[in-house]
């Protein structure tokens, strides 16, 4: 028994370095919340690059410890801090919880991206610790003892004390700390009070950005080499300890991080490490942690985000495009879409390449899983970032059914009816969350499922991806993109359709009584739960059947390639980016996914291909023709899809849908000048009455 106690005793010693690690990256996320109202997932991001910056400058040019930190933590924080709060934020003060986190998951998207286009994409192996030596265990404390530190871990330990010990003395006996928090609540009676906001909030900003670079100075050396999905991954572990403290409590978040680490610390010491159980458990454990706390806190499920007592002021929104449309204009938009399908597989089938038809075939595969999105997040208004493992469901289900001969599209749709069963086991508790509640619960989903579940050859095959073949229909085989392509765009339009229906019918409609007002909703009989859940189920099944779709596609069902959770945070941008509730944004956002980088592949070799050998290019020139590098395409696709994101606030009902609506006001505009008979030689005038919007019924015909 003693030697039991003894054991655990150390396993719980060697488990604080870990705990201060997620208590952090908790504290950093709970400051930002506290002081900002963002729930800022881009804050692995913002670690991510003061640790490249760190690594480069102490590593690569060898620079002393003082100046590297000044430079990678103090003066990158804050440039970061001004650069989100002058350039995003502060023009997101008002915006909804939904804007801010697709903002924030823009910023993840794109910011690592920019950071490899600076330092390169070689390998940063070995970070270097915040402390005056080279490696981690250069310093070892105390020698000779169970308990030995090394200087990373030391480094952790002592700033973890500062940090905690200066937030809580200034929260709690400062009256910045109070204007923090009063800026979140309402910005405008802050300024009622002769206070500036604005000054307040890039205060907050920041101090939560230099939380963020020192945290990512500190993070570095846990890991072998310097890689972004490592920190968010650490990041999504943390949130564990962020739902014990509420998102508001520093103390807190301290303590919850700290048990974290002592539990998977003990777990590692005293459970067989020849189990499966407890090889998937033990780095899934913040995971299943956060997925427990967040169904099981009664906290949790009765919390709403924060809202401005003065935000009543605010005009209300302007109804849909298709609202305020005449029926004519409907008419042409359908004639033209139509006209431009046809259009488009005409292309395909006798002017492109083999290359350029399999990606128009993969983005379309691609958009039926986009779908889903639509589904769930667009009409149903859950924010669902695991959509990459109900497709990977799909794809799964559809694999090993191919393996005892059952046809591939009877395994698609076994595919498509497997992950509606896991999302209505799934859903059922996550739609009765909170909106950001909502999304860290499917985010440690996807992160549970990627640990525990994809190891077991039963459900993904193993280390081997499981082979998918091209379906057979009407005895005729699809071997050919092309034909393949006719198929995943049959699948597009039916889906699409059903997806239009669902948003037109009941269901959609009461979903859209539900956001107007869900107390009114509950008033008139509408249960909100019954229809939310109904939409998430059907967005799960979507999202399998393409999965499947997809992995017959490409030939295999491999989770890495095709289904990791990462990408599923770039199709949630892509798709709200162009608007969420269009089947259009589905389609532009699967052929966006692998067109966009290979069309910038193109145009960056392009200048290196057909100048770097013409005899007038100088040396000079010859040299600046070295940084159109075609290797940075995706990168760069990736910084476009991440900053795209940040168009939601100014424009949340989508792209598609905001120039849609600028067109059909100019064209309704100009119809009414020309029947008053105010049409000149020098074009329409400025006279015109505005065209009716928000004022108006969303069905009320207009013109």
């Amino acid at each position: 028994m003693r030697a039991v106690v003894s054991d655990a005793l150390q396993y719980a010693v060697q488990g604080v370095p870990m705990g201060c690690v997620f208590a952090l990256l908790a504290i950093g996320l709970v400051l930002n919340y506290k002081t900002s109202g963002v729930f800022n997932l881009a804050f692995a991001a913002q670690a991510y690059a003061s640790a490249a910056v760190f690594f480069v400058l102490r590593k690569e040019h060898q620079w002393a410890l003082a100046p590297a930190v000044l430079l990678a933590v103090v003066v990158l924080g804050v440039v970061m801090a001004v650069v989100l709060d002058r350039g995003i934020y502060r023009h997101q003060r008002a915006a909804t919880p939904l804007a801010k986190l697709v903002t924030s998951l823009g910023l993840l998207v794109a910011i690592p991206q920019i950071v490899l286009l600076f330092i390169g994409t070689q390998s940063k192996v070995n970070p270097p610790p915040l402390w005056p030596v080279g490696r981690t265990d250069d310093v070892l404390w105390p020698k000779g003892s169970r308990y030995v530190l090394d200087a990373g871990q030391i480094a952790t330990l002592i700033s973890t004390g500062v940090i905690v010990v200066g937030l809580g003395v200034v929260f709690a006996r400062s009256a910045a700390g109070l204007r923090m928090r009063a800026v979140v609540e309402s910005p405008r009676l802050l300024e009622l009070q002769g206070v500036d906001a604005q000054r307040v909030a890039l205060g907050s900003w920041v101090v939560s950005s230099l939380l963020a670079s020192l945290a990512g100075v500190l993070l570095a050396p846990l890991f072998a080499q310097l890689n972004s999905q490592d920190f968010f991954t650490l990041l999504t572990a943390a949130l564990a300890a962020c739902v014990i403290a509420n998102l508001t409590s520093i103390t807190g978040a301290l303590l919850g991080g700290l048990g974290l680490g002592i539990l998977q610390a003990e777990l590692a010491g005293f459970m067989p490490t020849d189990s499966v159980l407890t090889t998937g458990l033990r780095p899934s454990l913040p995971f299943v942690v956060l997925f427990a706390l967040l169904l099981a806190r009664r906290s949790v499920r009765g919390r709403r985000a924060n809202t401005d007592p003065l935000a009543g002021v605010d005009p209300p929104s302007a109804p849909p495009v298709g609202d305020i449309r005449p029926r004519w204009m409907k008419v042409m938009t359908y004639t033209a879409a139509g006209v431009a399908l046809a259009v488009g597989l005409a292309v395909c089938a006798w002017v492109l390449d083999d290359f350029w038809l399999g990606l128009v075939a993969a983005g379309t595969c691609l958009s039926v899983i986009l779908l889903s999105i639509v589904l769930t997040t667009g009409v149903g208004g859950t924010i669902s970032l695991c959509q990459g493992a109900f497709a990977a469901i799909g794809a799964f289900t559809t694999a090993q059914l191919v393996q005892h001969d059952v046809p591939v599209m009877i395994g698609m749709l076994a595919g498509a009816a497997v992950a509606a069963a896991v999302g209505a086991a799934l859903g059922l508790p996550v739609i009765r969350l909170p909106g950001i509640y909502a999304a860290l619960a499917t985010l440690a989903f996807a992160l549970m499922f990627q640990a525990v579940l994809l190891p077991l050859g039963w459900v993904s095959g193993g280390n081997t991806p499981l082979q998918v073949p091209r379906p057979v229909i009407l005895g005729a085989h699809l071997t050919g993109d092309m034909g393949y392509l006719l198929l995943a765009t049959l699948c597009v339009a039916v889906l699409g359709l059903a997806v239009v229906l669902v948003r037109q019918g009941t269901t959609g409609r009461f979903l859209d009584a539900v956001r107007g007002s869900s107390v009114a909703a509950a008033a008139v009989g509408i249960n909100a739960t019954h229809h939310q859940l109904v939409v998430f189920v059907a967005g799960a099944a979507v999202a399998g059947f393409g999965g499947g779709l997809l992995a017959s596609y490409v030939g295999e069902a491999n989770y890495d390639a095709n289904f990791a959770f990462f990408l599923s945070l770039v199709w949630l941008v892509l798709v709200i980016t162009a608007g969420a509730r269009k089947v259009q944004a589905a389609l532009f956002g699967g052929l966006s996914f692998f067109l966009v980088p290979q069309l910038l592949e193109e145009l960056l070799a392009w200048p290196g291909n057909y100048l770097g050998s013409h005899p007038a290019v100088s040396g000079w020139q010859r040299s600046a023709l070295d940084w159109f590098d075609p290797q940075w395409a995706g990168g760069v696709a990736f910084v476009l899809f991440g900053l795209g994101a940040l168009t939601y606030a100014r424009h949340p009902e989508g792209v598609i849908e905001a120039q849609s609506s600028a067109i059909i006001d100019r064209v309704i505009r100009i119809g009414r000048r020309r029947r008053r008979g105010r049409w000149t030689d020098a074009g329409p005038t400025d006279t015109a009455e505005p065209l009716p919007s928000a004022s108006r019924s969303p069905v009320e015909p207009v013109g």
